[in-house]
């Protein structure tokens, strides 16, 4: 699977998550669970991913057709752990795709929580950085059967600057839903036993071009 992701002129605020800019990102729609089957439509999202010289930016149109799962009282000031047992949706980015297995976990939430974590995954464990801190910025907006979620990142939270033509690995999810019905969706399924995100094996690209 491959995204390729367009550049940006000019930056702007992740606020403006209407902004016309995203329509210069190319479309992805996901569908799919992580086990590689059909979601419901109601629980499809849609993602836009740019990049400028200073900043990625990746925004989340999700369809939301039943009640949240969120925290009653949103932290917006500091990464909120355990967000994934909630709604959410995340991107996984390895800047280096010969070293796919260190990468980095991005996640927003509908009430606009967020977590940023650096992750190494070997094949029998896994070492994740809690400390690390991305200065990632995000915006949540909810509306009437569906919601949009925007993060910016800056390239110092990745060590590098990509060029054009330069491809990461990484994928898209999302978790939605309580209880036995609730879902992940992948845009690259993992095809685990159970439901399960981090499997770099299975990463698709995103190629950056001008």
């Amino acid at each position: 699977m491959k995204y390729e992701i367009k550049y940006l002129e000019n930056d702007f605020p992740i606020e403006e998550s209407a902004d016309e800019n995203w329509q210069l990102a190319e479309n992805l729609t996901i569908n799919k669970y992580w086990s590689g089957t059909d979601a419901p439509p109601g629980r499809h999202f849609e993602t836009r991913i740019l990049w400028s010289e200073t900043a990625v930016y990746v925004r989340f149109e999700a369809t939301q057709r039943e009640p949240l799962i969120v925290s009653e009282k949103a932290n917006l000031k500091t990464k909120t752990h355990g967000l994934w047992e909630r709604d959410v949706c995340e991107i996984f980015l390895a800047p280096n795709k010969d070293e796919f297995r260190r990468y980095f976990e991005f996640e927003i939430a509908p009430n606009g929580e967020w977590i940023d974590l650096e992750i190494y995954q070997m094949p029998d464990k896994r070492e994740t950085d809690w400390d690390y801190s991305s200065g990632m910025q995000s915006k949540s907006v909810i509306k009437k059967d569906r919601i949009l979620m925007a993060i910016k990142i800056e390239w110092k939270a990745f060590g590098k600057i990509p060029k054009s033509g330069e491809v990461w690995r990484g994928n898209l999810f999302r978790c939605v839903g309580a209880g036995k019905t609730r879902g992940y969706l992948a845009w690259s399924p993992t095809f685990t036993d159970e439901p399960g995100f981090h499997v770099p094996e299975r990463f698709g690209e995103f190629e950056f071009v001008k």
